[in-house]
């Protein structure tokens, strides 16, 4: 007999394609579970720890928890390490990245011009909308109607974007520059 955790699983594997979790009778189904009691009773403990939860027409729906994911404790980039023997942490990727929701954007990276600080074509940054960034932070700003993304920095006594690759020139507005809003993490999914 399967652990919660493996039901768990299967169901987060269920609603990766749908995007919707599914009846009782078809969890029954999908985790090898052959009565109702026993489905009720899964629901019931997912339920009380988070993981699901009810919508006001009694259907299932992701629940606080449902997004989290496992933190291993760190990996050796260099020479193999042992793995540790504690049970791993756990973040909700959203909890993790995301302070401020109404004030976040995604944004798909096109071009090169910061490569130099891991941020490749193709990759989506997020982004917390704000008018104004400390030096050091990478921004997305607003020339002649244009977004960029760079380095935002000063240059005698003046506000500097700079790319970070050297193949491109620093940016240095005549006039006043409207911050976008200020990178606070990023992605890349590898195919």
């Amino acid at each position: 007999m399967a652990d919660d955790s493996q039901y768990l699983a299967q169901l987060r594997d269920y609603y990766a394609p749908h995007r919707v979790l599914p009846s009782y009778a078809r969890i029954g189904a999908l985790v090898g579970l052959n009565s109702k009691a026993s489905v009720a009773g899964l629901v019931l403990r997912l339920k009380a720890e988070g993981f699901v939860e009810s919508t006001p027409d009694r259907r299932l729906k992701p629940g606080k928890r449902f997004f989290e994911r496992t933190v291993a404790e760190s990996v050796q980039a260099g020479l193999p390490t042992p793995a540790p023997d504690t049970d791993p942490d756990t973040i909700t990727i959203d909890e993790h990245l995301i302070s401020h929701p109404s004030k976040t954007v995604l944004i798909k990276v096109k071009g090169d011009s910061m490569i130099d600080a891991g941020i490749h074509p193709g990759d989506t940054v997020v982004v917390e909308k704000r008018v104004s960034a400390n030096v050091g932070d990478i921004v997305v700003a607003i020339l002649d109607n244009e977004f960029t993304l760079k380095r935002l920095e000063r240059e005698k006594g003046r506000i500097v974007l700079r790319p970070q690759n050297k193949a491109y020139p620093v940016i240095r507005p005549k006039g006043d520059i409207e911050i976008f809003g200020v990178v606070v993490g990023q992605f890349r999914k590898y195919r």
